[in-house]
Protein backbone atom coordinates (compact mmCIF):
# COMPACT_ATOMS: atom_id res chain seq x y z
CA UNK A 1 0.00 0.00 0.00
CA UNK A 2 1.39 3.39 -1.01
CA UNK A 3 1.32 6.50 1.15
CA UNK A 4 2.33 10.10 0.25
CA UNK A 5 5.72 9.81 1.93
CA UNK A 6 6.70 7.11 -0.61
CA UNK A 7 7.44 10.01 -2.98
CA UNK A 8 10.52 10.86 -0.85
CA UNK A 9 13.77 8.88 -1.34
CA UNK A 10 13.82 7.42 2.17
CA UNK A 11 13.02 3.73 1.56
CA UNK A 12 15.01 1.17 3.52
CA UNK A 13 13.69 -1.94 1.76
CA UNK A 14 11.76 -2.80 -1.41
CA UNK A 15 8.51 -2.44 0.55
CA UNK A 16 6.39 0.73 0.55
CA UNK A 17 6.75 2.77 3.73
CA UNK A 18 3.32 1.74 5.03
CA UNK A 19 4.78 -1.72 5.71
CA UNK A 20 6.80 -1.40 8.91
CA UNK A 21 9.45 -3.87 10.00
CA UNK A 22 8.55 -7.52 9.60
CA UNK A 23 4.90 -6.96 10.47
CA UNK A 24 5.39 -7.31 14.22
CA UNK A 25 2.20 -5.99 15.89
CA UNK A 26 4.22 -4.02 18.45
CA UNK A 27 6.04 -1.90 15.87
CA UNK A 28 5.81 1.75 16.90
CA UNK A 29 7.19 5.20 16.03
CA UNK A 30 6.89 7.88 18.72
CA UNK A 31 7.51 11.53 19.50
CA UNK A 32 7.98 12.30 23.18
CA UNK A 33 8.84 15.62 24.82
CA UNK A 34 8.98 17.06 28.31
CA UNK A 35 9.43 20.57 29.63
CA UNK A 36 9.95 21.85 33.16
CA UNK A 37 11.06 24.59 35.48
CA UNK A 38 10.93 25.05 39.24
CA UNK A 39 7.13 25.45 39.19
CA UNK A 40 5.68 23.04 36.65
CA UNK A 41 6.23 20.06 34.34
CA UNK A 42 4.57 19.02 31.09
CA UNK A 43 4.94 16.11 28.68
CA UNK A 44 3.54 15.12 25.31
CA UNK A 45 3.61 11.75 23.54
CA UNK A 46 2.38 10.97 20.02
CA UNK A 47 2.77 7.46 18.65
CA UNK A 48 1.96 5.63 15.44
CA UNK A 49 1.48 1.85 15.35
CA UNK A 50 1.46 0.98 11.64
CA UNK A 51 0.82 -2.76 12.04
CA UNK A 52 -2.13 -2.09 14.35
CA UNK A 53 -3.52 0.79 12.26
CA UNK A 54 -3.61 3.18 15.24
CA UNK A 55 -2.35 6.65 16.13
CA UNK A 56 -2.60 8.06 19.66
CA UNK A 57 -1.36 11.01 21.66
CA UNK A 58 -1.49 12.51 25.13
CA UNK A 59 -0.54 15.76 26.85
CA UNK A 60 -0.16 16.19 30.60
CA UNK A 61 0.79 18.96 33.04
CA UNK A 62 1.78 18.86 36.71
CA UNK A 63 1.26 22.15 38.51
CA UNK A 64 0.14 23.20 41.97
CA UNK A 65 -0.32 19.63 43.19
CA UNK A 66 -2.49 18.44 40.27
CA UNK A 67 -1.60 16.24 37.29
CA UNK A 68 -4.01 16.92 34.41
CA UNK A 69 -4.07 14.97 31.12
CA UNK A 70 -5.86 14.73 27.79
CA UNK A 71 -5.73 11.61 25.58
CA UNK A 72 -6.68 11.03 21.93
CA UNK A 73 -6.73 7.95 19.73
CA UNK A 74 -7.92 6.96 16.27
CA UNK A 75 -7.19 5.29 12.96
CA UNK A 76 -3.70 5.95 11.57
CA UNK A 77 -3.65 8.39 8.64
CA UNK A 78 -2.37 7.24 5.27
CA UNK A 79 -0.21 10.37 5.21
CA UNK A 80 2.33 9.69 7.96
CA UNK A 81 3.45 13.31 7.92
CA UNK A 82 0.08 14.23 9.49
CA UNK A 83 1.32 13.93 13.07
CA UNK A 84 -1.85 14.98 14.82
CA UNK A 85 -4.87 13.35 16.40
CA UNK A 86 -7.82 15.27 17.79
CA UNK A 87 -6.70 18.16 20.00
CA UNK A 88 -2.96 17.30 19.90
CA UNK A 89 -0.52 18.19 17.11
CA UNK A 90 3.25 17.69 16.89
CA UNK A 91 4.75 19.63 13.99
CA UNK A 92 8.24 19.17 12.56
CA UNK A 93 9.27 22.73 11.74
CA UNK A 94 12.94 21.93 11.09
CA UNK A 95 14.06 18.30 11.48
CA UNK A 96 16.02 17.67 14.69
CA UNK A 97 16.10 21.40 15.46
CA UNK A 98 12.60 22.90 15.86
CA UNK A 99 9.26 21.29 16.77
CA UNK A 100 5.90 22.83 17.59
CA UNK A 101 3.33 21.27 19.94
CA UNK A 102 -0.26 22.52 19.85
CA UNK A 103 -2.95 21.36 22.31
CA UNK A 104 -6.55 22.60 22.16
CA UNK A 105 -8.55 20.78 24.82
CA UNK A 106 -10.43 23.39 26.88
CA UNK A 107 -13.02 20.84 27.97
CA UNK A 108 -10.19 19.00 29.74
CA UNK A 109 -8.55 22.17 31.07
CA UNK A 110 -5.50 22.08 28.79
CA UNK A 111 -4.22 24.37 26.04
CA UNK A 112 -0.73 24.95 24.66
CA UNK A 113 1.16 26.41 21.73
CA UNK A 114 4.78 25.54 22.42
CA UNK A 115 7.96 25.55 20.34
CA UNK A 116 10.91 23.33 21.22
CA UNK A 117 14.33 24.40 19.93
CA UNK A 118 17.30 22.06 20.16
CA UNK A 119 20.04 23.12 22.55
CA UNK A 120 22.16 20.00 21.91
CA UNK A 121 22.78 17.70 18.96
CA UNK A 122 20.69 14.55 18.68
CA UNK A 123 22.29 11.65 20.56
CA UNK A 124 21.66 8.15 19.21
CA UNK A 125 21.42 5.85 22.21
CA UNK A 126 22.65 2.27 21.77
CA UNK A 127 20.03 -0.03 20.27
CA UNK A 128 18.04 -1.73 23.02
CA UNK A 129 17.09 -5.34 22.25
CA UNK A 130 15.58 -7.78 24.72
CA UNK A 131 13.93 -11.21 24.53
CA UNK A 132 11.76 -13.02 27.06
CA UNK A 133 12.45 -16.60 26.14
CA UNK A 134 11.63 -16.77 22.44
CA UNK A 135 9.51 -13.61 22.50
CA UNK A 136 11.03 -10.36 21.22
CA UNK A 137 9.89 -7.78 23.78
CA UNK A 138 12.05 -4.81 22.78
CA UNK A 139 14.10 -3.71 19.79
CA UNK A 140 14.36 0.07 19.91
CA UNK A 141 16.42 2.97 18.66
CA UNK A 142 16.06 6.31 20.46
CA UNK A 143 17.44 9.76 19.64
CA UNK A 144 17.64 12.15 22.60
CA UNK A 145 18.10 15.93 22.55
CA UNK A 146 17.91 18.68 25.13
CA UNK A 147 15.63 21.56 24.14
CA UNK A 148 14.39 24.94 25.31
CA UNK A 149 10.72 25.89 25.16
CA UNK A 150 8.86 29.07 24.29
CA UNK A 151 5.17 29.77 23.87
CA UNK A 152 1.95 29.58 25.88
CA UNK A 153 0.59 26.97 28.28
CA UNK A 154 -2.49 26.76 30.48
CA UNK A 155 -3.77 24.10 32.85
CA UNK A 156 -7.04 24.11 34.74
CA UNK A 157 -7.87 27.53 33.35
CA UNK A 158 -4.66 29.09 34.70
CA UNK A 159 -2.02 30.51 32.37
CA UNK A 160 1.43 29.16 33.29
CA UNK A 161 4.15 31.55 32.16
CA UNK A 162 7.29 29.84 30.93
CA UNK A 163 10.47 30.85 32.68
CA UNK A 164 13.51 31.85 30.65
CA UNK A 165 14.83 29.34 29.99
CA UNK A 166 12.35 26.49 30.25
CA UNK A 167 14.38 23.33 29.68
CA UNK A 168 13.22 19.99 28.38
CA UNK A 169 13.98 16.88 26.37
CA UNK A 170 13.00 15.57 22.95
CA UNK A 171 12.87 11.78 22.62
CA UNK A 172 12.27 10.20 19.20
CA UNK A 173 12.12 6.41 19.35
CA UNK A 174 10.99 3.66 17.04
CA UNK A 175 11.11 -0.13 16.72
CA UNK A 176 9.35 -2.85 18.69
CA UNK A 177 8.08 -2.38 22.25
CA UNK A 178 5.09 -3.77 24.13
CA UNK A 179 2.04 -1.78 22.99
CA UNK A 180 -1.66 -2.45 22.67
CA UNK A 181 -3.39 -5.61 23.82
CA UNK A 182 -0.93 -8.52 24.11
CA UNK A 183 -1.24 -11.52 21.83
CA UNK A 184 -2.47 -14.74 23.49
CA UNK A 185 0.42 -16.74 24.93
CA UNK A 186 1.30 -19.25 27.62
CA UNK A 187 1.32 -17.70 31.11
CA UNK A 188 4.64 -16.51 32.49
CA UNK A 189 6.42 -18.69 35.01
CA UNK A 190 8.29 -15.79 36.65
CA UNK A 191 7.43 -12.26 37.71
CA UNK A 192 8.02 -9.61 35.04
CA UNK A 193 11.10 -7.53 35.78
CA UNK A 194 12.37 -4.17 34.58
CA UNK A 195 14.71 -1.51 35.89
CA UNK A 196 14.97 1.52 33.62
CA UNK A 197 16.81 4.72 34.60
CA UNK A 198 17.04 7.67 32.20
CA UNK A 199 18.49 11.05 33.14
CA UNK A 200 18.81 13.93 30.66
CA UNK A 201 20.27 16.87 32.62
CA UNK A 202 20.58 20.50 31.50
CA UNK A 203 23.42 22.77 32.58
CA UNK A 204 24.30 26.22 31.25
CA UNK A 205 27.45 25.26 29.32
CA UNK A 206 26.87 21.57 28.46
CA UNK A 207 24.43 18.76 29.17
CA UNK A 208 24.68 15.25 30.53
CA UNK A 209 22.70 12.18 29.51
CA UNK A 210 22.58 8.83 31.34
CA UNK A 211 20.64 5.64 30.55
CA UNK A 212 20.68 2.23 32.14
CA UNK A 213 18.60 -0.95 31.90
CA UNK A 214 19.37 -3.49 34.63
CA UNK A 215 18.32 -7.04 35.39
CA UNK A 216 17.03 -8.26 38.76
CA UNK A 217 20.58 -8.37 40.15
CA UNK A 218 21.44 -4.84 39.07
CA UNK A 219 23.59 -5.99 36.14
CA UNK A 220 23.17 -3.66 33.16
CA UNK A 221 22.09 -5.09 29.83
CA UNK A 222 22.07 -1.68 28.10
CA UNK A 223 23.79 1.50 29.25
CA UNK A 224 25.16 4.77 28.00
CA UNK A 225 26.34 8.13 29.25
CA UNK A 226 27.43 11.17 27.30
CA UNK A 227 28.27 14.84 27.60
CA UNK A 228 26.36 16.86 24.98
CA UNK A 229 27.58 20.30 23.89
CA UNK A 230 25.22 23.27 23.92
CA UNK A 231 24.79 24.47 20.34
CA UNK A 232 23.78 27.61 18.47
CA UNK A 233 21.69 27.94 15.32
CA UNK A 234 24.68 27.26 13.06
CA UNK A 235 25.92 24.12 14.82
CA UNK A 236 25.09 20.71 13.28
CA UNK A 237 22.42 18.74 15.12
CA UNK A 238 23.37 15.42 13.50
CA UNK A 239 26.30 13.83 11.70
CA UNK A 240 29.81 12.72 12.64
CA UNK A 241 31.09 16.01 14.08
CA UNK A 242 28.57 16.98 16.74
CA UNK A 243 31.09 17.14 19.59
CA UNK A 244 29.30 14.56 21.74
CA UNK A 245 31.66 12.98 24.28
CA UNK A 246 30.78 9.49 25.47
CA UNK A 247 31.59 8.40 29.02
CA UNK A 248 32.27 4.92 30.33
CA UNK A 249 32.04 3.39 33.79
CA UNK A 250 29.25 5.70 35.00
CA UNK A 251 27.41 4.33 38.06
CA UNK A 252 24.40 5.47 40.06
CA UNK A 253 23.26 5.62 43.67
CA UNK A 254 19.54 5.92 44.36
CA UNK A 255 18.04 6.59 47.77
CA UNK A 256 14.65 4.90 47.47
CA UNK A 257 11.74 6.59 49.21
CA UNK A 258 10.47 4.28 51.99
CA UNK A 259 7.38 2.36 50.94
CA UNK A 260 7.66 3.42 47.28
CA UNK A 261 9.58 2.69 44.09
CA UNK A 262 10.83 6.18 43.39
CA UNK A 263 13.78 8.13 44.65
CA UNK A 264 14.06 10.72 47.36
CA UNK A 265 17.48 11.64 45.97
CA UNK A 266 20.15 10.16 43.74
CA UNK A 267 23.65 10.60 42.41
CA UNK A 268 25.51 9.75 39.23
CA UNK A 269 29.16 8.77 39.66
CA UNK A 270 30.90 9.72 36.43
CA UNK A 271 34.11 7.87 37.26
CA UNK A 272 34.79 5.06 39.75
CA UNK A 273 36.13 6.54 42.99
CA UNK A 274 36.26 9.96 41.38
CA UNK A 275 36.59 13.39 42.90
CA UNK A 276 33.59 15.52 43.96
CA UNK A 277 33.68 17.08 40.49
CA UNK A 278 32.86 13.65 39.04
CA UNK A 279 29.65 13.30 41.09
CA UNK A 280 26.28 14.65 39.97
CA UNK A 281 23.87 14.98 42.89
CA UNK A 282 20.15 14.98 42.15
CA UNK A 283 17.47 16.48 44.40
CA UNK A 284 13.81 15.82 43.46
CA UNK A 285 11.38 18.73 43.43
CA UNK A 286 8.39 17.28 41.54
CA UNK A 287 7.13 13.86 40.40
CA UNK A 288 5.29 13.15 37.16
CA UNK A 289 3.50 9.83 36.66
CA UNK A 290 4.08 8.63 33.12
CA UNK A 291 0.53 7.26 32.95
CA UNK A 292 -0.35 10.89 32.20
CA UNK A 293 0.91 10.37 28.64
CA UNK A 294 -0.24 6.76 28.32
CA UNK A 295 2.59 4.65 29.78
CA UNK A 296 1.03 1.70 31.65
CA UNK A 297 -2.32 3.53 31.71
CA UNK A 298 -5.12 0.98 32.28
CA UNK A 299 -7.41 2.67 29.73
CA UNK A 300 -5.29 4.93 27.53
CA UNK A 301 -2.24 2.67 27.19
CA UNK A 302 -0.31 3.05 23.95
CA UNK A 303 -1.57 1.36 20.81
CA UNK A 304 -5.04 0.41 22.08
CA UNK A 305 -8.05 0.63 19.80
CA UNK A 306 -10.77 2.98 21.05
CA UNK A 307 -12.67 3.22 17.78
CA UNK A 308 -12.30 5.53 14.81
CA UNK A 309 -11.78 8.54 17.08
CA UNK A 310 -11.84 9.01 20.84
CA UNK A 311 -10.76 11.74 23.27
CA UNK A 312 -10.68 11.58 27.06
CA UNK A 313 -9.14 13.32 30.02
CA UNK A 314 -8.45 13.04 33.73
CA UNK A 315 -7.05 14.99 36.64
CA UNK A 316 -5.47 13.68 39.86
CA UNK A 317 -4.04 15.24 42.96
CA UNK A 318 -0.40 14.22 42.88
CA UNK A 319 -0.52 13.17 46.53
CA UNK A 320 -3.15 10.56 45.60
CA UNK A 321 -0.70 8.99 43.12
CA UNK A 322 1.93 8.19 45.75
CA UNK A 323 0.93 4.53 45.78
CA UNK A 324 2.39 1.21 44.71
CA UNK A 325 0.24 0.48 41.67
CA UNK A 326 1.28 -0.82 38.28
CA UNK A 327 0.19 2.41 36.59
CA UNK A 328 1.93 4.78 39.02
CA UNK A 329 5.42 3.30 39.54
CA UNK A 330 6.72 4.62 36.20
CA UNK A 331 7.74 8.19 37.00
CA UNK A 332 9.88 11.12 36.00
CA UNK A 333 11.15 13.35 38.76
CA UNK A 334 12.23 16.90 38.04
CA UNK A 335 15.66 17.18 39.62
CA UNK A 336 17.85 20.01 40.75
CA UNK A 337 21.29 18.84 39.64
CA UNK A 338 24.68 19.82 41.02
CA UNK A 339 27.81 18.80 39.10
CA UNK A 340 30.84 20.28 40.79
CA UNK A 341 30.33 24.05 40.54
CA UNK A 342 27.54 23.66 37.99
CA UNK A 343 23.88 23.94 38.98
CA UNK A 344 21.30 22.60 36.55
CA UNK A 345 17.87 21.10 36.10
CA UNK A 346 16.78 17.82 34.57
CA UNK A 347 14.80 14.68 35.15
CA UNK A 348 15.41 11.19 36.45
CA UNK A 349 13.01 8.68 34.93
CA UNK A 350 12.47 5.49 36.92
CA UNK A 351 10.49 2.41 35.97
CA UNK A 352 11.22 -0.44 38.36
CA UNK A 353 8.91 -3.40 38.78
CA UNK A 354 9.57 -6.99 39.72
CA UNK A 355 12.59 -8.13 41.73
CA UNK A 356 15.52 -5.72 41.92
CA UNK A 357 18.22 -6.60 44.43
CA UNK A 358 19.95 -3.16 44.70
CA UNK A 359 16.64 -1.64 45.82
CA UNK A 360 15.78 -4.54 48.12
CA UNK A 361 12.69 -5.34 46.02
CA UNK A 362 11.65 -8.99 45.89
CA UNK A 363 8.04 -8.96 44.63
CA UNK A 364 6.22 -7.34 41.77
CA UNK A 365 5.47 -4.03 43.52
CA UNK A 366 6.82 -4.13 47.07
CA UNK A 367 8.11 -0.80 48.35
CA UNK A 368 11.51 0.22 49.67
CA UNK A 369 12.22 -0.47 53.32
CA UNK A 370 12.57 2.38 55.78
CA UNK A 371 16.20 3.20 56.55
CA UNK A 372 17.47 2.85 60.08
CA UNK A 373 20.11 5.56 59.65
CA UNK A 374 20.82 8.48 57.38
CA UNK A 375 23.01 7.51 54.41
CA UNK A 376 26.55 8.74 54.34
CA UNK A 377 26.68 11.94 52.33
CA UNK A 378 28.63 11.81 49.10
CA UNK A 379 32.00 13.53 49.19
Amino acid sequence: MLIPFDDYPVHQTALPLAHAGDGHPDQYDRFWFNGYDENMYFAVALGLYPNRGIIDAAFSVVHDGVQRSVFASGRIPLDRTQTRIGPITVEIVEPMRVNRVVVDAPEHGLAADLTATARTPAYEEPRQTRHDGTLLTMDVTRATQMVTWAGTLSSGGENLPLSAPTYGTKDRSWGVRGVGDPAPAAPRKALPQLCFLWAPLNFADECLHFLRFEDAHGVPWSETAAVLPVIDTNTPVYGPDTGIRRLSGVAHQIRWAPGLRRSEGAALLLSPGGSPGDIVELEPIRTFRMKGVGYLHPTWGHGKWHGEFAVGGEAHKTADLDVLAFDTVHVQQVMRARWGERAGLGVLEQCVFGPYAPGGFTGLLDGARARTAEPERLA
